[in-house]
């Protein structure tokens, strides 16, 4: 990392240990207005917020409803940075106190299928804070994370995640072969499954009643590898913060390949949309979920990429 990013990582740090010192009543009051802020002056989000909740909820909900939601949306992102802020300054004891986790009797009856366990997360409530309640309930997590653009966040995240004996696996250096690797060798792997992709990098299933692009890696890696998927949420509460285990989600084998994919991946794409229903204010509504469109042109160089990934996976087992 050059100088300067690391001068700029540093004087990050010194400034999110700063603001996790002040009182907790002050973070949550300037979270609050600075996300109303925001949603006041950020017309080009606060479109894109507005734009998904109507596609999700339009039958459902008013439009006084849906605005109230993202607004919440955008203090929920301030609430992160400070509650990331606070979590620097604490040790793992001080830290105890504020999590709770449900459901590590099917994480522990996962694992002990000997395969490894693949935990099904989304941009969730406060997903930055996933690494305390893995080490609280003893589980050394791989994490797979796709790299900023600004190196010295990037690094700042990358720290923060392997606080507490996380493993980053990033998705620029062979991640599907990575996590095949930490699979059979019996960690549980972590991934965001909620993101858009390009239409070369995954297939269009269902999400809120609407085909959303959504990447196959998950649904791959459980055919190949047989490894259980566990849904994973970290649901902020009044008290703290709560770290669900969902039950095992099955594994549909229907003898075609390609429908398999298609319907684990849609599988996946309900549990991430029964959490956004029950929490919305909690999910990550200013993301472009649904900008690929299906019936694109397929490029040759594109379709290269996707037999070189095929041939890694081949090459994995």
């Amino acid at each position: 990392m050059r100088k300067i990013d690391l001068l700029l990582y540093h004087l990050l740090m010194a400034w999110m240990l700063l603001m996790g010192r002040f009182p907790a009543r002050a973070r949550k009051l300037m979270a609050k207005h600075l996300g109303h802020l925001v949603f006041a002056v950020d017309a080009k989000h606060r479109r894109i917020a507005l734009e998904n909740l109507r596609r999700a909820f339009g039958d459902e909900k008013t439009a006084t409803q849906i605005h109230a939601i993202a607004r919440a949306v955008f203090e929920n992102l301030f609430k992160m940075v400070f509650e990331i802020s606070w979590s620097l300054r604490l040790d793992e004891t001080q830290l105890a106190d504020h999590f709770t986790v449900s459901g590590l009797e099917a994480y522990r009856q996962a694992m002990d299928k000997g395969k490894g366990v693949l935990l099904l997360g989304a941009h969730f409530g406060n997903w930055e804070l996933w690494p305390i309640a893995s080490y609280l309930g003893n589980m050394p997590v791989r994490i797979v994370y796709r790299p900023l653009d600004t190196p010295f966040l990037d690094h700042f995240f990358k720290v923060n995640r392997s606080r507490f004996g996380g493993l980053p696996i990033s998705t620029r250096r062979g991640a599907m072969r990575q996590i095949y690797i930490n699979l059979k060798r019996g960690y549980p792997v972590g991934m965001l499954m909620d993101q858009n992709v390009d239409w070369y990098e995954g297939v269009f299933v269902d999400f809120f009643g609407h085909r959303a692009c959504t990447n196959t890696g998950m649904a791959l890696l459980a055919l190949k590898s047989e490894a259980p998927v566990l849904p994973a949420f970290m649901i902020r509460t009044p008290r703290g913060f709560h770290a669900v285990f969902g039950p095992e989600l099955p594994l549909i084998r229907t003898g075609d390949r390609v429908k398999d994919v298609d319907l684990n991946t849609e599988m996946y794409n309900r549990v991430i949309e029964c959490y956004a229903r029950r929490f919305p204010e909690q999910w990550f509504w200013i993301h472009q979920r649904w900008k690929t469109r299906p019936y694109q042109p397929w490029p040759r160089k594109k379709n290269q990429r996707v037999s070189r990934r095929t041939k890694i996976m081949n090459r994995a087992s």
